[in-house]
């Protein structure tokens, strides 16, 4: 995880919206006296996000009692070639 402040963010904001596009890893911006920031590729947000909405309530149960069910099934695996 790559921790950066926001006074050196500032001055160095094109490289650093770049260095996250190109490696695609989440920068922590910390500022003095305020919570920690974390910067992110909307597509990563928006999946982090599905995610999120798929594993809560009725639909995280569904999902757990649908992969349970699968787990529970003796599958034979065949080579498709």
């Amino acid at each position: 995880m790559r921790v950066i402040t926001a006074s050196n963010l500032r001055p160095n904001l094109a490289a650093a919206l770049d260095a996250i596009e190109s490696d695609a890893a989440d920068p922590v911006v910390t500022r003095s006296g305020h919570e920690d920031v974390v910067i992110m590729l909307k597509r990563g947000y928006d999946a982090w996000r599905e995610a999120d909405y798929v594993s809560r309530g009725a639909n995280g149960a569904e999902l757990r009692r649908r992969i349970a069910d699968m787990d529970a099934v003796d599958v034979e695996i065949h080579d498709r070639r």
